[in-house]
């Protein structure tokens, strides 16, 4: 029953993993225009995401402009494009998989089959951890790379927008979820399946009784 609550936490983690991480692949917000020297002052926020850019004004307007190049974008970003669409793939792969082999569910057949379909859909969401965590950890890397360097200029630095963030969160998330659901599948008795229950034979015994009591049927 422990086993079972584990799971169906470890699935509303996983959830919200899923969610936080289609969220974080779409926002335009990986990075915004960071409020340093002349930049204090300016009434636009600009922002940078995977697939778009867009400038909101304080106006209230708000403008974006999609990427439709995709060999003239830096490596970093064409990387992140890559392994967040996976790790969002394998993570959806892993809700379908788990919701059948969870311990609390009555499907998926009997205790072996979901047990390994409960451990299939924990690594899925291990491997879509970790690439939600490379894209993000990487990301953040070039951005404090151009924020430090004193070769560009302020108005074109940034800081991690909330996309990273969300990023981060997802990824701890289906990490977590993953470890809790390969780790509680194959939970099983101390002692079963180690050591067989003895077995007592006596052949030579019940042989003789046997034989015994066939000749005294012949006299």
């Amino acid at each position: 029953m422990a086993s079972a609550s584990l799971q169906f936490f470890a699935f509303i983690l996983a959830l919200f993993g899923v969610f936080g991480d289609i969220t974080a692949t779409l926002l335009p917000n990986w990075k915004v225009n960071a409020d340093v020297g002349s930049n204090i002052i300016t009434a636009i926020t600009q922002m940078q995401g995977l697939w778009m850019d867009c400038t909101w004004y304080s106006t209230g307007m708000f403008s974006c402009t999609l990427k439709y190049s995709v060999l003239s974008l830096p490596v970093y970003i064409q990387a992140a494009r890559t392994t967040m669409v996976l790790s969002c793939i394998l993570s959806a792969f892993g809700i379908c998989i788990t919701a059948v082999g969870m311990k609390c569910t009555k499907l998926g057949g009997d205790t072996d089959s979901k047990s390994h379909a409960c451990f299939a859909g924990g690594v899925c969401f291990i491997l879509a951890g970790v690439f939600g965590l490379v894209p993000t950890s990487w990301y953040t890397r070039e951005i404090i790379a151009n924020f430090l360097d004193q070769t560009i200029p302020e108005s074109s630095k940034h800081e991690p927008g909330g996309a990273v963030y969300t990023g981060f969160i997802s990824a701890g998330f289906l990490l977590i979820a993953g470890v809790i659901f390969c780790t509680s599948c194959f939970n099983k008795q101390p002692g079963a399946g180690v050591y067989p229950p003895p077995q007592h034979h006596f052949p030579s015994t019940e042989q003789e009784s046997n034989a015994g009591y066939d000749l005294k049927d012949y006299v």
